[in-house]
């Protein structure tokens, strides 16, 4: 796989490391993986670090997509641990808030979702922090979380998008492939980066074709249905 980066993702909650399914994150339980012997969230990293050669690692704060107080501590012991790695963080609407080139981090990136965004806020995005990364929240197909306007908006985007699939996640459903391909044709101007439902590698060789240029993953990595060491990375 020449042109797609593999990212895993971590999610934390309270501390630990936990594994996301579909959205429902009131009963989100600890992540059990064959790349740790605990949910701690340095051991989870460096565990996948062993596994593949990975460029990016994806991390959202749900305590703070909660509305809870981000975990900046434990995100800035992640970023500190693993210094040759790039993180992109979700912390909600609490990174929009965050400036600076070495924001958390020497190589960290602030995720801002459109779950996290109102209205008012879409000004915000004219001024955004330096690297900011866009993820575009679907319920499903159809149904954006957040403003409907930001859609009707591209040109606020920044050159990384991220396509995320509330509903697929931790799922086996599969990719959106469709909706995927039309994002791609539509903004071509644009990477995507595809997130939620992802099964295995035949998946990650579809949405290679389709042309997205990173793919988020984690079920079917810690299931062993993803062979790391098919990734160029």
């Amino acid at each position: 796989m020449a042109s797609l980066e593999i990212i895993p993702v971590v999610d934390l909650m309270a501390g630990r490391v936990v594994h996301a399914r579909q959205g429902d994150r009131q009963n989100y339980k600890p992540l059990f993986t064959p790349f740790s012997a605990v949910a701690e969230p340095v051991a989870v990293v460096r565990g996948l670090l062993g596994a593949g050669n990975f460029r990016t690692i994806y991390v959202a704060d749900l305590d703070a997509l909660m509305g809870k107080a981000p975990q900046l501590r434990l995100l800035e012991t992640l970023a500190l641990s693993f210094p040759e790695t790039r993180f992109w963080m979700d912390l909600g609407r609490h990174g929009l808030d965050m400036h600076g080139s070495h924001w958390l981090g020497q190589d960290s990136w602030p995720v801002i979702g459109s779950e996290s965004l109102t209205e008012p806020m879409l000004d915000s995005l004219a001024h955004p922090p330096a690297n900011f990364i866009l993820s575009l929240d679907f319920q499903d197909r159809h149904m954006l979380l957040g403003p409907e306007q930001l859609l009707a908006k591209p040109e606020s985007w920044p050159a990384k998008v991220i396509l995320m699939n509330l509903k697929r996640v931790g799922g086996l459903d599969g990719p959106d492939f469709e909706q995927a391909g039309h994002f791609v044709r539509q903004y071509p101007g644009r990477e995507f980066i595809a997130a939620g439902g992802v099964r295995d590698d035949r998946d990650l060789l579809v949405l290679e074709r389709i042309g997205v240029s990173a793919v988020l993953v984690a079920t079917a990595l810690h299931a062993g249905n993803i062979n790391c060491h098919l990734f160029q990375i």
